[in-house]
């Protein structure tokens, strides 16, 4: 019946509105650096048999297909792509970011889930008390943290991610400490907080720590930042389909009223 056309063709219309929104979220977010943009996974619902496949007809031959019709589709999640933004050189010291895979920890707010968050946004700056912090309005400190006094100058972070500095009038180094990188055994189950921020859930599994360039996390390269992960071109001919693929379901919605309409006038 067209009831079910209608129906149908309304859940495509409320999946493509979500799929609309993550487009438009990473288009938003091109310039964004250290950030992952999303996809939308769909899956097909329930189905209605008329006639099952494998039943036998009247004349007890098996079938060889059925007669099935869908309710339409739905969104089964939205999945986080991982892979790494191009690497743009800013000169800035305290710029670092990550070849391959891993996230920096950060201690966020308390009520933040562990108290830590991850990131790929490898953009630093030192506070007041010489901590070396994320160079956004939140100012999360680095964890484990790193300290460089103020009198301190020439910071150097290394591929293992040590850092270390002059003290003023020395030319000798102090290390300050090691910057650790996070991984996940899931990192697409982590849970996007904003800011360039993620949270470990039990889909992403417990955080393991890890020195840069070992066990499966990159290494650091200072002096540089990592840009957004999204393809201009790919989320414009994403949007394109789905603004085509929009309009092709309400489309649907219409001929199946305009049959119903024809089915109403039988009776006159």
């Amino acid at each position: 019946m067209a009831i079910i056309a209608m129906n149908s063709a309304a859940t495509g219309l409320r999946a493509l509105s979500t799929q609309l929104d993550v487009i438009s979220n990473n288009i938003s977010n091109a310039n964004n650096d250290g950030f992952k943009s999303s996809r939308v996974n769909f899956e097909d619902v329930l189905y209605q048999y008329q006639q099952e496949p494998g039943t036998k007809n009247s004349n007890n031959d098996i079938r060889p297909t059925g007669i099935a019709v869908g309710y339409g589709t739905r969104v089964s999640g939205t999945e986080l792509d991982m892979t790494q933004g191009s690497l743009t050189q800013t000169g800035n010291p305290l710029d670092v970011a990550i070849k391959g895979n891993g996230f920096f920890q950060v201690k966020t707010l308390s009520t933040q889930g562990n108290g830590m968050a991850y990131t790929r946004t490898g953009k630093f700056f030192i506070n007041p008390e010489g901590s070396l912090v994320l160079n956004d309005d939140t100012g999360y400190k680095l964890e484990p943290p790193i300290t460089i006094p103020p009198t301190g100058s020439n910071v150097t972070i290394g591929a293992d991610g040590r850092v270390t500095y002059m003290e003023a009038g020395s030319t000798a180094t102090t290390e300050a400490g090691q910057i650790k990188m996070a991984r996940f055994a899931n990192s697409q189950g982590l849970l996007q907080l904003g800011g360039n921020l993620f949270q470990q859930t039990d889909a992403s599994g417990p955080v393991e720590m890890e020195d840069p360039g070992t066990n499966g996390v990159g290494e650091i390269q200072q002096g540089f930042v990592e840009g957004s992960n999204v393809d201009p071109v790919k989320e414009l001919v994403d949007l394109i389909k789905t603004q085509r693929t929009f309009e092709l379901n309400s489309q649907s919605i219409q001929a199946a009223d305009q049959m119903l309409q024809q089915i109403g006038n039988l009776r006159h």
